[in-house]
């Protein structure tokens, strides 16, 4: 009984260890915070700043896009999202690298049909450390 006490309180370190997040993890989520915002309202330097030029881009529905046709799609439009949102989120580090799963939902609209569409993703990113910033450097997603 007398142990009791130290062995609680081992277990509450333990877990409060695998609970907390690196800076690098708080850092590469406050990237993945900053790139749903930007795809919810699209602001070209923020995107910019945020995607690697290596980006390759995998939509559920097998399109690819690179950074130049990423970013366009969402400046002229033509990828409109009204809402996004990102649960079941998971980092994982790789050295200057980071895998991030999550599941997206959320809704896009088709502004020529003046409809919109529910969304509803799992998706894994891929962020680098380039220069001190994290970059989404490949996203795959798959429907749901």
């Amino acid at each position: 009984m007398k142990r009791l006490p130290a062995l609680i309180a081992l277990c509450s370190l333990i877990t409060l260890g695998a609970i907390a997040q690196t800076k690098d993890e708080k850092d590469v989520a406050a990237a993945v915070e900053s790139l749903r915002a930007a795809m919810v309202d699209p602001d070209k330097g923020k995107l910019d700043a945020l995607v690697g030029p290596e980006l390759s881009y995998g939509h559920s529905s097998g399109k690819i896009d690179d950074k130049a046709s990423f970013i366009e799609s969402l400046m002229s439009g033509s990828s409109d999202f009204v809402s996004i949102s990102l649960t079941d989120q998971s980092i994982r580090m790789a050295g200057n690298t980071a895998l991030v799963r999550h599941k997206l939902s959320g809704e896009s609209a088709d502004k020529a049909k003046g409809t919109t569409a529910p969304i509803n993703l799992h998706v894994l990113t891929v962020w680098q450390k380039q220069s001190g910033k994290w970059k989404i450097i490949a996203r795959q997603a798959v429907k749901i």
